[in-house]
């Protein structure tokens, strides 16, 4: 699933290629989308901004609409010149939103839908977020809250619920729980209020620092995240990933193991996370 950057990385991208133009075309396979106060509502708008929320995508249009898209797991937005062929099957489009000078296609992204802009701030979805580690304003104190709400829940767990921090996946997850030397089973009510401190503030510092400058073509959702402060690029991550590797700080095999209600697999040293 992408994550909070990867999301920040696609809104940039959009952002450059069709903030503040006109839109030409507009297509989706769903019909609640083409089916807003006429057929082909948004032909002839502007694109106002294009901005993200944690893990969701919010395209704001002149019209009084935002086009509110979520990846899951396989969804991803591409950038093509018009005429320029395109690196997905066109039976994976789910939406297209054309000015004169690109194409902006998002390949099978299973949520998608139109909120009135006045009603954003109600929305069920976007309401229950935590706050957003991208965001200029992000309300650390309120962070930290919403963890120790969760006393009895596994500190990994609970990393990985939006309504607690939004952004945060499960690459960061395993990586921020390394680096805090906190171990991924322990209970919320076990940690100190400095680990607490600790795993917030670095949660912000490593997703800050990898979409610094972060505008780059959208063919894929691959991102070169680094967490580990070597210029070797073939040693980004510091365990997500290395199951059975040497720990790089101790040389410890990582290990690996299913995890939550999700069963995300969680990666970590048991000597540095003991």
């Amino acid at each position: 699933m992408p994550e909070g950057d990867s999301i920040f990385r696609a809104a940039a991208t959009l952002q450059r290629a069709l903030g503040g133009k006109r839109v030409e075309r507009f297509e989706s396979v769903f019909p609640a989308l083409t089916r807003v106060d006429d057929d082909h509502p948004f032909s002839g708008t502007t694109i106002d901004s294009v901005r993200s929320h944690g893990k969701h995508l919010l395209m704001r249009f002149s019209n009084g609409y935002v086009l509110r898209t979520h990846m899951r797991m396989k969804g991803s937005w591409h950038i093509y010149r018009p005429g320029e062929k395109w690196q997905r099957s066109r039976r994976s489009m789910r939406v297209l939103i054309a000015t004169a000078d690109f194409e902006a296609v998002g390949f099978d992204i299973p949520v998608a839908e139109l909120v009135k802009d006045r009603a954003l701030a109600r929305h069920v979805e976007l309401s229950k977020l935590g706050p957003d580690i991208l965001a200029r304003n992000f309300n650390r104190d309120e962070a930290v809250r919403r963890l120790r709400e969760r006393p009895a829940s596994e500190i990994a767990d609970v990393l990985l619920n939006q309504h607690v921090l939004a952004g945060l996946g499960n690459v960061y997850k395993s990586e921020v729980l390394f680096l805090c030397h906190v171990n991924p089973f322990a209970r919320v009510e076990a940690l100190s209020g400095e680990q607490m401190d600790c795993l917030v503030d670095t949660a912000r510092r490593l997703l800050v620092t990898n979409v610094s400058g972060a505008v780059a073509p959208l063919t894929t959702y691959v991102t070169l995240r680094r967490t580990t402060r070597g210029s070797d690029s073939s040693a980004r991550l510091w365990v997500y990933g290395r199951a059975r590797l040497p720990c790089r700080r101790c040389g410890t095999a990582i290990q690996a193991r299913k995890q939550g209600t999700g069963a995300r697999l969680t990666y970590w040293c048991p000597t540095c996370q003991s």
